[in-house]
C-alpha cells in the first residue's frame, strides 16, 4: 500500500525589536508629519510611515508626549498636535 505523508512544521513568527536607530527615525517622521499636518490622525500617521501599525504610533505618540516634545490641544476627534521645540 502506497501513500503520501504529510508533515508540517510550524515556525515562530518573527517580530524584529525595534533598535533605538528605528525608534528614532520614526519619532523624527511622525514629528515632521505633524508639522506638516497638525490635524493629522494616528491611522493616517500609521498609513504614511509603511512600517509601523496603529498601535506603534500611540506608543510613539505617548512617548513624544511624555519627553515634552508634543502636546494635544483640544479634544480626541476636533483637536490638533503641537510640536513643542
Amino acid at each position: 500500500m502506497a501513500g503520501i505523508f504529510v508533515t508540517r512544521f510550524k515556525r515562530k513568527h518573527y517580530v524584529p525589536v525595534p533598535t533605538q536607530k528605528t525608534t528614532q527615525k520614526t519619532t523624527q517622521k511622525i514629528i515632521e508629519l505633524i508639522k506638516e499636518n497638525p490635524y493629522i490622525t494616528r491611522k493616517e500617521l500609521a498609513e504614511k510611515i509603511w512600517d509601523i501599525t496603529e498601535d506603534g504610533i500611540k506608543y510613539h505618540l505617548k512617548t513624544l508626549k511624555e519627553k515634552g516634545l508634543l502636546k494635544r490641544i483640544g479634544s480626541d476627534k476636533g483637536g490638533h498636535w503641537e510640536v513643542i521645540e
